[in-house]
């Protein structure tokens, strides 16, 4: 589970900001407690704020972090794909993230230091029984191993300006790191628009896609490569947990059908045609059952229905599911019926972790003030990211009507709107 993640000088964040899953208020049902921590950790954040305000980058800072473990040694070879603060002189600065997360009951904390031509400082510690060990530590292309870990030696002789260490380690089979990149692996970004092509494909992590949870155990040997890669042996017996899930949306679904499609090729009438697998849903009509394509779906149904995959993976693995602009396409009730999948310990009983972005403020009626963010620009432009719960250096009553407050101003993070300006611009006024 996540503990906390900070980052600075990365897009609009300048200076550090951190989001921590260390819950506030830890005697309730929806807080996971972590004996060798100390504490309980959160099931479920959400952040709020302006737009352009930085929310959006918060996610991005997670999910660029999560490539950069998987990717840098086979894709840093020229340049370090990060992006420095946009709105000042930080180019040339480092830029820096510090993730902290529990695997199997310990509690290990990775740290990262880098420009766009060096990593200039890596480590990862653990804290078995409560003290900190170091597992490596790096600085420029110096090497620092824990000692019995010997046959991670080999990092150094693949290790480069911008390659990162826990890229290599993680190919030596060694726990300590195997495990902890394994977290980091399964960690799902979802809903991100801007960007880069290079890990535009290493967002979702090890989620099945919403179709392979309701495949035919006979078409098994039909799936392609890359989702066979990451299925499990009872892959097939869940597929009563997906459809539950989809008709939790009330939208008239009684199952799915997913078959095998000859598929023309329109470039060239010469290639042979290729077999695609088509998703329809199964529709109530008083006494039929009508099956509708996919694509003739309202947009809020695909969106429900893509989430599912990612939702259960989540629930099952007891990963980490980031979702930017959760109301972007879901009705406000299916965003509270998530958040109530990820409270509910008999629906989340394996410690997974929702953390999203909204606009959505009904969403904080169901929300603990523990488990809101807030971000809001400085003068300079950069973002600032506080706890609602300990906003403005007191502590937000539990009692408090958080969308109201929120609504009224009480916690700042709303748009700064120039009425006039405005109605000039349209016309309206002289």
């Amino acid at each position: 589970m996540l503990i906390r993640f900070e980052v600075a000088n990365f897009r609009s964040i300048l200076d550090p900001v951190e989001l921590s899953m260390v819950a506030i208020d830890q005697d309730r049902t929806e807080t996971h407690h972590i004996e060798n921590l100390g504490e309980s950790l959160l099931a479920v954040a959400g952040v709020y704020g302006a737009n352009a305000s930085g929310k959006s980058n918060v996610v991005a800072a997670l999910a660029w972090l999560r490539m950069a473990v998987l990717r840098s040694l086979v894709r840093w070879e020229d340049r370090i794909p990060v992006e420095p603060f946009a709105f000042g002189t930080s180019a040339e600065s480092s830029a820096a993230f510090t993730i902290e997360a529990v695997v199997e009951g310990v509690r290990f904390e990775y740290v990262v230091e880098l420009g766009q031509d060096a990593v200039s400082y890596e480590a990862l510690f653990h804290y078995p029984e409560k003290k900190r060990r170091r597992i490596f530590e790096r600085e420029g292309r110096e090497l620092r191993l824990q000692r019995g870990l010997g046959h991670l030696t080999g990092t150094r002789d693949l290790l480069t300006d911008r390659s990162l260490v826990l890229s290599i380690a993680r190919r030596f089979n060694e726990r300590l790191v195997s495990d902890f990149v394994e977290q980091i692996r399964n960690i799902q970004v979802l809903g991100l628009q801007q960007i880069d092509q290079l890990w535009r494909s290493q967002l979702r992590g090890t989620a099945r896609s919403t179709q392979t949870w309701f495949e035919d155990p006979v078409g098994r040997d039909q799936l392609p490569i890359a989702e066979l890669e990451y299925l499990d042996d009872d892959a097939f017996i869940d597929r009563g947990q997906a459809l539950a899930l989809l008709q939790l949306a009330d939208l008239g679904v009684a199952d799915v059908i997913v078959e095998d499609q000859l598929m023309e090729n329109p470039a060239s009438y010469l290639a042979k045609p290729q077999r695609v697998r088509r998703t329809r849903l199964l529709h109530r009509a008083g006494t039929r059952r009508v099956p509708l394509d996919f694509e003739s779906e309202s947009r809020g149904t695909r969106a429900w229905f893509e989430l599912i995959g990612p939702v259960l993976s989540a629930l099952k693995s007891g990963s980490l599911l980031v979702i930017d602009e959760l109301d972007a396409s879901l009705h406000p009730s299916l965003s509270e019926q998530l958040i109530r999948l990820f409270h509910d310990p008999t629906t989340n009983s394996n410690g997974a972790q929702l953390i999203f972005t909204s606009h959505d403020t009904s969403l904080l009626n169901h929300l603990n003030r523990d488990e809101v963010w807030l971000t809001e620009k400085d003068e300079n432009g950069a973002t600032r990211l506080g706890a609602l719960a300990e906003f403005a250096g007191e502590r937000v009553r539990r009692s408090q009507n958080l969308e109201r407050a929120y609504l009224h101003g009480r916690f700042g993070a709303l748009p700064d709107v120039d009425r006039t300006d405005m109605l000039r611009a349209l016309g309206l006024i002289a």
